[in-house]
């Protein structure tokens, strides 16, 4: 079984595929923490369908997509804020592949993506309840920092220095 890495346009069928299932899961999990249902479809497809995904394009940035024996199983989006800044965004793998290597992977190609952006730090938020995320940053060597931006649903950034 082996995990591969390679950028891909955000719009391809694969990238579409990995988005819902990405916003299914983390709309699930608030929805259900906060409001005691499940994500509306068809709020979830008003939503995929509203975002351009230009912000996840060369040279503002790329989307990585990996695959897990030649399937997709993840993504990671890098966007460069500004020269030296670059944000990770939307980092997923399916559930039944996590804990397989696959994250840590897809994390270190973003950061190889942001370095060729020319970014020298990585800042990401996420939320409380993401807290498979939060510990996967932490032992890749992210530190939680005061926030960096006011997006409602955050409740956790962090940074790292790309040395």
């Amino acid at each position: 079984m082996t995990w591969t890495v390679a950028p891909e346009p955000p719009d391809s069928p694969a990238a579409t595929a990995l988005w819902r299932a990405y916003y299914t899961e983390v709309s699930d999990r608030y929805y259900l923490l906060h409001e005691g249902h499940r994500t509306d479809p068809a709020e979830l497809d008003r939503e995929i369908a509203a975002t351009t995904w230009d912000e996840l394009r060369p040279s503002k940035g790329e989307l990585l997509v990996a695959r897990h024996d030649g399937e997709p199983a993840g993504t990671a989006g890098v966007r460069l804020l500004d020269a030296e800044t670059a944000e990770l965004k939307r980092v997923f793998i399916h559930e039944s592949l996590r804990g397989k290597g696959g994250g840590q992977l897809l994390i270190q190609a973003a950061e190889t993506t942001a370095r060729a952006l020319g970014a020298t730090r990585l800042i990401l938020d996420t939320r409380h309840d993401l807290k498979e995320a939060r510990a996967l940053y932490t032992r890749l060597g992210y530190e939680e920092t005061a926030p960096h931006n006011d997006d409602p649903y955050a409740e956790h950034w962090f940074t790292k220095p790309l040395r």
